[in-house]
């Protein structure tokens, strides 16, 4: 079988296609990629798991004029490739991909489309289900199978989408990078990461963006050090609100407790040593840095949105609040922080919910999909 992974970006493709990729390979599947390359800007990623990649200038912009290149770019690599499953994800990748597939489509060729957090959901702004509602109803016509990452996204396709729908517990965790260490390994790492024994870790993942919300962790800070001198809160990211979230630490005189790791390639030692993990987005799909924080054991504080309430059992597998509410996030890490028992019955539920979104797992429920 000959398989084309299409994308806006290829780095989405190194994040979180592993698994497929390594699933397939183990079917002696051929592997190729096409989507824009953007790994300069992401240290440390390399696409070299796959047998071929195109570089296709797609933009993130739906709008962008330039997607029109992109898209005849990518329907010549379609038409000419000969490939029995064109699979697409991200929004744009999803929409230019299956439609370039349509002449491949008569010829045989199956598409797939990966839903990673459809853009219409409960609670969505009206102008969303305007858009995005009509344009994925419409785009099922060209698609044989739809992949749905969530229950929530699953249940509305499978109603009002006429296209076979399937769901996926994610796209699969890496249950051997994100394993949990022991107590005595913890404590070396953390020495050789340059904390204390007694700091109070809290680790905070995510592109540094407005709907990420960093800065509400960053005013939770300044009240929980009242109370928890010894938290620091690791902010593991790069993004364009790096400057605003600098500027917001030195005002509020908070540098020795908040620390900006950048973009690492190495999160699950800092996962492995942090007591907490914290979210406060406003917007996620499934996110795959709670999923992991879960797989090695921790607690979770995060804000209330679609995708952390397909992950998080409020008081069982961590607490969720208001994604603006600073006070209510310090006062809940506060409150794992003081209780190291109720920290590790949340961590210990966490792991076992966990386990449904692990690679194990879901490389499994993919090869069903692929009905290999």
């Amino acid at each position: 079988m000959k398989v084309l992974l299409v994308a806006t970006v290829q780095s989405h493709i190194c994040q979180f296609h592993r698994p497929l990729v390594a699933m397939l390979h183990e079917h002696g599947c051929e592997v190729h990629v096409a989507a824009r390359n953007n790994l300069a800007e992401k240290n440390g990623l390399k696409l070299d798991f796959v047998e071929q990649v195109f570089d296709v200038p797609f933009q993130r912009s739906p709008f962008s004029p330039k997607n029109l290149g992109a898209y005849k770019q990518l329907k010549k690599i379609i038409d000419e490739g000969n490939y029995d499953v064109v699979h697409c994800n991200t929004p744009v990748g999803g929409v230019l991909g299956r439609l370039a597939a349509r002449k491949a489509r008569k010829r045989g060729t199956k598409v797939f489309y990966t839903a990673h957090g459809f853009h219409f959901y409960k609670g969505a702004p009206k102008k969303n289900w305007l858009i995005w509602y009509p344009v994925e109803k419409f785009m099922c016509r060209h698609t044989d199978k739809l992949i749905t990452i969530t229950q929530e996204d699953y249940d509305l396709a499978s109603a009002k989408f006429p296209t076979q729908v399937e769901r996926i517990h994610g796209v699969g965790a890496n249950s051997a990078k994100y394993r949990k260490l022991s107590e005595a390994e913890c404590a070396a790492l953390r020495c050789e990461l340059g904390y204390a024994a007694d700091d109070k870790l809290l680790l905070c993942t995510g592109e540094l963006l407005s709907n990420k919300n960093q800065i509400t962790a960053i005013h939770a800070m300044k009240t929980l050090i009242e109370h928890q001198p010894k938290a620091k809160l690791l902010l593991a990211g790069n993004g364009p609100t790096l400057p605003e979230l600098q500027a917001e630490v030195t005002a509020l005189e908070l540098q020795s407790c908040v620390e900006f790791l950048g973009y690492r390639t190495d999160l699950e030692r800092y996962a492995n040593i942090a007591d907490v993990i914290v979210s406060c987005s406003y917007r996620e799909g499934l996110p795959m840095n709670i999923v992991e924080g879960m797989l090695l054991g921790k607690p979770v504080v995060a804000s209330y949105n679609r995708g952390h309430r397909e992950l998080i059992v409020p008081e069982k597998t961590g607490y969720m609040v208001p994604p603006a509410d600073s006070d209510a996030f310090a006062e809940k890490i506060a409150v794992l922080l003081n209780d190291g028992e109720l920290a590790g019955r949340m961590g210990q539920a966490g792991y076992e919910k966990a386990q449904l979104y692990a690679d194990t797992n879901v490389r499994q429920e993919l090869q069903a999909v692929y009905e290999l």
